[in-house]
């Protein structure tokens, strides 16, 4: 978008007004505001990066700290540099408004009737989450809500977990995931996003939500969710799930296990409200920010476990997941070293769609009726020995339930058929459309990476790495069967800066990988006009989890912010343009989650810091990075 020199003139005057107090109301600034007097278009935009903290500075690790900038150049020759910041929208367990003259609890746990769920242990008050994830940032046609004066902007943030209850016991998986839908209130001359309402989306019509982790936009406007370490349902005393059924419906033997493990859709309305379902048929596995793909019909699906797989969904119809084809990735190795690399064929799992398998869920179907299970050698030559969970399984299919196997018990069947379930906490997808790439954070290599036990035998390194794949048409599944999309992925490997460092022994700080190099990559998203892939830490490695920024071109990796330390960066969201600007949405989640080994050097100086910015450790930031021009 151009403006016109006057415009430019007034926006650059007021830029340079404030210039020493970046940024300028938590805004966000147009390419053509940093153009001086000439209307020179914007050629490239790099990040100039930042030096990890201190101990010598315990308070700048013991928040969001951004110290990065992004250098601008432009086609007439000249350049500008841009300070980046961090601006929040809210800490969860503030009160905010609801757009119905109420307040409510930022991050607020709530049960199958929508009231709130009590801590007994913390005087009654509302659980609230200190684990935000998966975010999206989005607009909605003819939006209408009381209290915008500029723009309408929507954005959707899942919470994860809650880490503990004020009691300090481990809460992890025991409360319903709540999503919420912000509406804010955007500056058409700053691009500055300020909250307006909130909204609690009613999830009793899906049962619920199991552990949200990471998340995407639709290219249709939707944010697609995801429930992450599907329960066993083979397991028939689960203290976790009898745990989460209690707290959600008030009856711990309430809950279907084969419920979730799903991929939930929120639709957002005109008014901020919003409403959800689950797709049942595009496997039930440990779900984390998946990607479809510009046909917008495939999906490329990684997933978060010890003996995952790559997973890949092809719907019957465009921006309808409702019903498809599921396929899991049998991996070639080309090579061992280091991540490794392998050429990927596809098996296909099944067809179906989303409501044939959730009769089958509201039917009450038990693992028992789809195959026999053991966790000890049978020794019997007809049941299959298969890695689960980062242990071995002794498997038999019950006659005529192949579909309900591939779709409820997606795991351990994808391993029956021979797809290579040996990767190690695959996490987020996102694709780079120009070259028709994608990209996977693999967050640990190790385990049943590296110990030969799959088709996947690998070195590492621990640190993890970003896989990049080669998209494609032209394929055919196991069957001989056409793949119909041209968006298949057909090899795999790391570029040599997406790579983790382990190291030998500790650095001072504690860091057991290279503090100048990814380490457990997690939230991962490409952004297009910027040629930037931005990646997102939940490192054991890292006593300050990072945010990277990746130039595909030049193939430069920039730290651009380090969260408080024993924090993961999470929420990531690259968002190209929304009515001409630029953002890039970030959360940080359980600040101070100690680790005894980890942290030891850095935990009595630095725990008082992190109690006093977040909550006592029970409060997290939700926000975004501000400071990135429209492109």
């Amino acid at each position: 978008m151009t403006n016109s020199v006057d415009s430019n003139r007034r926006r650059m005057l007021g830029f340079m007004a404030g210039a020493p107090l970046l940024p300028l109301a938590g805004g966000v600034f147009s390419s053509t505001a940093f153009a001086g007097m000439t209307d020179a278009p914007l050629s490239s935009v790099s990040f100039v990066p930042m030096a990890a903290p201190s101990l010598s500075n315990p308070a700048a690790m013991s928040t969001n700290l951004i110290n990065s900038a992004m250098q601008l150049k432009f086609e007439d020759g000249t350049s500008r540099m841009v300070k980046l910041d961090y601006q929040p929208f809210f800490m969860t367990g503030d009160k905010v408004a609801d757009g119905n003259g109420n307040t409510v609890i930022a991050g607020g746990y709530y049960d199958i009737n929508n009231k709130p769920i009590l801590d007994p242990s913390a005087g009654n008050r509302q659980f609230f989450s200190d684990c935000p994830d998966g975010s999206s940032l989005l607009t909605v046609k003819d939006a209408k809500v009381a209290g915008v004066y500029g723009n309408h902007v929507f954005a959707v943030v899942q919470f994860e977990y809650a880490t503990r209850d004020g009691a300090g016991e481990d809460m992890y998986g025991k409360l319903p995931s709540p999503i919420a839908i912000l509406t804010l209130d955007q500056n058409p001359e700053t691009g500055e996003l300020k909250l307006v309402k909130y909204h609690n989306v009613d999830t009793s019509n899906v049962g619920g939500l199991w552990i949200t982790c990471g998340a995407s936009l639709s290219p249709w406007g939707t944010h697609l969710s995801s429930e992450e370490y599907e329960p066993d349902a083979s397991k028939t005393d689960d203290k976790q799930f009898k745990a989460y059924s209690k707290n959600l419906f008030g009856d711990e033997n309430k809950g279907k296990p084969y419920n979730y493990g799903h991929l939930p859709e929120v639709t957002v309305n005109k008014d901020g409200t919003g409403s959800i379902k689950k797709h049942y048929c595009m496997g039930r596995l440990s779900h984390e920010l998946v990607q479809v793909m510009p046909d917008e019909r495939t999906v490329i699906m990684g997933d978060d476990a010890t003996n995952s797989g790559l997973f890949m969904f092809i719907a019957d119809k465009a921006r309808d997941l409702s019903s498809g084809k599921l396929y899991v990735a049998k991996w070639h190795q080309t090579s061992n070293k280091g991540p490794g690399a392998g050429n990927i064929s596809w098996i296909k799992l099944g067809e179906a769609t989303s409501d044939e398998i959730q009769r089958l869920v509201d039917a009450d179907i038990k693992s028992t009726d789809i195959m026999e299970i053991h966790t000890k050698d049978p020794k019997d030559p007809s049941f299959t020995k298969i890695g689960y969970g980062g242990k071995s399984n002794w498997v038999k299919l019950k006659p005529g339930m192949e579909k309900e196997a591939a779709f409820l018990e997606t795991h351990r069947y994808a391993a029956l058929v021979g797809g290579s379930l040996g990767f190690t906490k695959m996490e987020g997808t996102t694709v780079n459309i120009k070259d028709k790439k994608a990209y996977s954070a693999m967050s640990y290599i190790y385990k049943t990476m590296t110990d030969g036990s799959n088709d996947i035998h690998v070195e590492g390194p621990k640190a993890g790495a970003v896989y990049e794949h080669k998209l494609t048409g032209g394929q055919k599944d196991n069957n001989g069967q056409a793949i119909d999309s041209e968006w298949v992925s057909v090899h795999m490997h790391a570029p040599a800066n997406l790579i983790g460092e382990d190291l030998a022994t500790p650095d001072a700080l504690g860091n057991t990988a290279h503090a100048d190099r990814i380490a457990n990559p997690d939230n991962i998203k490409f952004s297009e006009k910027l040629r930037t892939l931005f990646i997102g830490e939940d490192s054991g490695n890292h006593v300050n989890n990072f945010l990277w920024a990746y130039n595909v071109d030049s193939g430069e990796l920039s730290r651009i912010m380090s969260c408080p330390a024993g924090a993961e960066s999470t929420g990531l969201h690259a968002v190209d343009e929304i009515n001409g600007w630029t953002y890039i949405m970030s959360n940080i989640q359980h600040a101070g989650d100690w680790d005894d080994k980890l942290h030891a050097k850095v935990k009595d100086t630095l725990d008082p810091y992190i109690r006093a910015n977040y909550k006592d450790r029970y409060g997290a930031a939700v926000g975004y990075i501000t400071g990135i021009p429209k492109v």
